[in-house]
């Protein structure tokens, strides 16, 4: 007969927890992010008590939020280390429910241990539990099946044993990664059991790098060799799968442009003579030159998200094949791609070896010159003419970008920025963090934080609007507490500057997105230093784009967070005055009374007929 040790629930599964390792030797789970409250202080909490010299425990201040940091940790560690999060049945657990769709389209891996009701349902309606009329079943954390690529009720203990490697199982894998759901019913916690002590043995979980199929490489390769404008589409999974040497080496030696999605970004440096800059709706001219003329898209690592593609209308070629590399078959095949289902390591690799020295003609170098010029221009100080004149988020961006390091990370989630950033941020390699999947405005401050616990070696940079910053901003407090240094960058343009100019863009009037736009009494004056100071940061306001600078570069050394406030320009977008940008299909009503309204309406018409939604 086995040995066993008698642990609750709960004390097995940190317990269990503590012992799952990464091939590097470390925890996978590097520690749990914990709010308490009745359904999971009482098991939950006593058992992170009990083992918190081997898994720490952290208190945050929004259970939103603090999943944020922790999906930003995942980011940052390549999807190599992970974090868990705790709430407690009800609101506590359904504030994390946004959070959950944030990690499940990025593709990220997160454990959500909410508190559920008692599986023995003697004391129900128990306080904030939802009653389903009609299923006795349902409870509040039913929210998160549709957010989630594991979900499961734990009801009796010894599901445990079968649970919990199921979710690592989905943590770790490349192709099914994301977001993992334990509802932990909060009787059942408390509950003895007999354990296994085989089963609190350490595991080593080792990321997969799946082989291409032999006779998908031949063709992918041949698709590659008879291509006359070959372009290639870097998205997150060559950062995932730790390909950046190797997609810098398949490029040059093969003479194949590269162009950027929000997540692979700073795969390669912008310095990369073979990097063409951002694709798509924010991205360059020399990128969209590149992939309207080509007649081969090869995509890497990407699901091709419509900002990616122009909604389909950026890849006009005749007769242009489309190519798809991915761990995922379900995005290996999207929209009639020739599918190539493998690493993205491996598969450059294989690829390399395949194509045997063969050179495209490649993509005129002046493209990429001139835009870089363009992009010098916009981010460039105002002249002494503008001085009377907010400063724009461009050139908000230069002087972040002047006062920039090899160790600087650019990192945003929502607004204005994440375009602007895309398409004017010149990165060295690893030097961009962009939460854009989900695009969730008060991500930034949190992310901030995650993103510094897993690279404190790296300077973060967060770029944040008044408006994200009024939706999410308590996690500050928590950066302070810890003691973990980032410089926010907060624009005030006094309202939501990116949607009224999509608003305005798609035929509408100025509406419930500027505070002078919003039917409010009193124009808010609202003190972000004060406010960001009565957290313990550091906060400060720039006068100016000089001034901006100095603050960023004496910020560094600090041992806490700094808050720079700059007011800005609501009006320019990211890409005005260059050649960049391409149609985004943002549905324009198609009747309505105003003269502004019937033009968008023709211009949006107008834009379909160029969407080529299959090969």
């Amino acid at each position: 007969m086995s040995e066993t040790i008698r642990l609750t629930a709960a004390q097995a599964m940190v317990r269990w927890l503590s012992v799952q390792m990464n091939e590097d030797g470390e925890r996978f789970i590097e520690g749990v992010w914990a709010i308490f409250g009745h359904g999971n202080v009482a098991g939950l909490g006593e058992a992170l008590h009990g083992i918190s010299e081997m898994l720490p425990t952290w208190r945050g201040q929004n259970e939103q939020t603090m999943a944020h940091a922790a999906i930003a940790y995942a980011k940052a560690k390549k999807r190599r280390r992970a974090m868990a999060v705790s709430s407690s049945i009800g609101p506590g657990a359904t504030n994390m429910v946004t959070a959950a769709a944030l990690a499940h389209v990025n593709r990220l891996p997160v454990l959500f241990i909410p508190g559920d009701v008692f599986a023995n349902r003697r004391p129900d309606p128990v306080l904030q539990q939802i009653e389903d009329f009609d299923d006795g079943t349902v409870s509040a954390n039913d929210c998160f099946r549709p957010v989630s690529r594991y979900f499961d009720r734990i009801m009796r203990p010894e599901q445990l044993l079968t649970a919990l490697p199921r979710a690592m199982r989905v943590m770790t894998d490349p192709a099914s990664c994301g977001p993992v759901t334990l509802a932990f019913c909060q009787d059942v916690q408390a509950e003895g059991y007999d354990w296994p002590q085989a089963f609190f043995e350490p595991k080593v979980w080792r990321i997969r790098r799946p082989e291409p199929d032999a006779h998908e490489l031949a063709s992918v390769a041949d698709l590659i060799r008879t291509a006359k404008n070959p372009v290639l589409v870097c998205g997150g999974g060559v950062i995932y799968s730790e390909a950046e040497t190797v997609l810098a080496d398949f490029a040059t030696r093969h003479n194949i442009p590269v162009v950027e999605t929000q997540a692979g970004k700073s795969a390669l440096a912008q310095s990369h003579p073979m990097n063409f800059g951002a694709a798509g709706v924010d991205g360059s001219a020399a990128a969209n030159a590149v992939c309207r003329d080509a007649d081969l898209i090869l995509g890497i690592g990407t699901r091709f998200q419509d900002f990616t593609t122009g909604s389909w209308s950026l890849f006009g070629a005749a007769g242009r094949k489309l190519v798809s590399v991915n761990v995922q078959p379900y995005d290996a095949d999207k929209h009639g791609a020739v599918g190539l289902v493998a690493d993205a390591r491996v598969a450059l690799e294989k690829l390399s070896a395949a194509l045997d020295g063969h050179k495209a003609p490649g993509a005129d170098p002046a493209l990429r010159t001139n835009w870089l010029a363009q992009v010098d221009k916009q981010c460039a100080a105002p002249s002494v003419e503008r001085e009377n004149r907010l400063p724009t988020d461009a050139q908000v961006i230069g002087a972040v970008q002047r006062t920039a390091t090899e160790a600087t990370i650019a990192m945003c989630a929502a607004g204005t920025m994440p375009g602007a950033l895309k398409l004017l941020w010149q990165p060295s390699q690893g030097g961009y963090h962009m939460e854009y999947g989900f695009s969730c405005m008060g991500y930034e401050l949190a992310g901030a934080l995650g993103t510094k616990l897993a690279l404190p070696g790296r300077e973060v940079v967060c770029f944040v609007g008044d408006g994200s910053y009024m939706m999410a901003n308590s996690e500050l407090a928590t950066a302070v507490m810890r003691r973990v240094p980032f410089t926010v960058v907060l624009t005030d343009n006094r309202g939501y500057g990116c949607i009224n100019r999509l608003q305005a863009g798609t035929g509408g009037e100025p509406f419930n997105n500027l505070y002078i736009d919003s039917n409010i009494e009193v124009q808010p004056e609202i003190d972000f230093v004060a406010h960001a100071g009565s957290m313990g940061a550091y906060a400060e306001k720039a006068k100016d784009i000089g001034d901006l600078e100095a603050r960023i570069t004496a910020a560094r050394g600090r041992d806490r967070p700094t808050v720079i406030v700059i007011d800005t320009d609501p009006a320019p977008g990211p890409g005005d005055s260059t050649d960049g940008g391409n149609w985004w299909d943002v549905a324009v009503p198609e009747v309505g009374e105003s003269e502004k309204l019937s033009a968008a309406r023709s211009r949006y018409t107008a834009h379909l007929a160029s969407q080529n939604l299959v090969n």
